[in-house]
């Protein structure tokens, strides 16, 4: 158990290779109530939601979510978040546990519309249902028919005889879904899971294989491939900025940004000597400094190990012969395609 954003969170219950390969599998359970959950509504909560993130929330059908930012004005991210239109008068925002107060208040400092802001995060807990076998096994607890709920977008129904928000969403590139229920229900509704997945094989998972298996994905970890230097252009989700629905926070700075075109740009890469890359670690083109490891891990699905960069962005291209540092000492490695794993539909 570890320190958290405040939470006391498992980094690993059997470990975390045993826990990565589960969820590639079978399915696998993650306790993830430490996210922050921020709700808008009110007549204008769907000019508001498209104003304050990137992504074309007006685009989105009730029942459908989708992948986004909060950016502050000069582009760089405030949060990665997740944004679940409930109908066109309420949108349901999932945000990272550390920035949940920073968020809502970031919301609220731009919203000029005739729309709330609400504080969600102590009226939800999550359980994140991960693997081939999620919805076998999540289905035995709802009468929602989960094969009709495609990925991204979310029904409201029961779980266990609770009421839950159930989203055919994810954090680890493979296919699942993530319930809201009250926090009171949670850790009975944590042990219905378990039971329902035994025949699967299910088992728990912590904050280890969690981080395995987004990067894997290529899956942004705020703190890590982006905090509020970097600007989503930079950070190669140019594809939740959408330009062309009109204004938002951060467009100016992202237009100027890409009219004089971007100087780095994040890029994942494979080892090839001995050693693992680290967050922090210097990356080296031709012996000479030129930029950062965002994460790295060993790969528990490819046996090798892995890792993104920020580099010139010239030289963020796949096939780059790089060198990073690790203890002092240049380990050759070579960029690649990402994401590193995906899940066959």
């Amino acid at each position: 158990m570890v320190d958290f954003g405040g939470w006391d969170m498992p980094v690993q219950y059997s470990g975390i290779i045993d826990e990565h390969q589960t969820v590639r599998t079978a399915v696998g359970v993650f306790d993830v109530s430490h996210m922050g959950e921020i709700e808008i509504r009110g007549p204008e909560a769907a000019k508001l939601a498209n104003f304050a993130t990137t992504n074309n929330t007006e685009k989105l059908k009730a029942g459908q979510a989708h992948y986004s930012g909060l950016l502050y004005e000069h582009g760089g991210f405030v949060d990665d978040i997740l944004v679940h239109k409930v109908a066109d008068h309420h949108f349901f925002l999932c945000v990272n546990a550390s920035n949940q107060e920073k968020d809502f208040e970031h919301i609220r400092s731009v919203n000029r519309f005739d729309a709330a802001v609400e504080f969600a995060s102590e009226r939800y807990a999550q359980i994140a249902i991960q693997g081939p076998k999620a919805q076998a096994t999540l289905q035995k607890l709802t009468p929602a028919e989960l094969g009709k709920i495609r990925y991204y977008w979310f029904a409201d129904g029961e779980v266990c005889g609770v009421r839950a928000r159930i989203a055919h969403t994810g954090y680890t590139g493979e296919d699942g879904f993530e319930i809201y229920i009250a926090p009171a229900e949670a850790e009975r509704v944590w042990g219905e899971v378990m039971k329902a997945g035994a025949e699967f094989g299910a088992k728990p998972c912590g904050l280890g294989a969690r981080n395995t298996l987004r990067l894997e994905a290529k899956m942004a970890l705020y703190g890590h491939e982006i905090d509020a230097s970097i600007s989503p252009l930079e950070a190669d989700l140019g594809w939740i900025v959408k330009f062309d629905k009109g204004e938002f926070v951060g467009r100016e700075a992202l237009l100027k940004q890409k009219e004089a075109g971007i100087r780095r740009k994040l890029v994942g890469f494979e080892m090839r000597g001995r050693g693992i890359a680290r967050e922090g670690y210097e990356v080296r083109l031709d012996g000479a400094p030129a930029g950062w490891v965002t994460s790295g891990s060993p790969s528990p699905t490819l046996n090798r190990n892995i890792g993104l960069c920020y580099l010139p962005v010239e030289h963020a291209i796949p096939g780059k012969a790089v060198q990073v540092v690790v203890r002092n000492q240049p380990v050759d490695a070579v960029t690649v395609e990402t994401p590193f794993y995906k899940r066959a539909k």
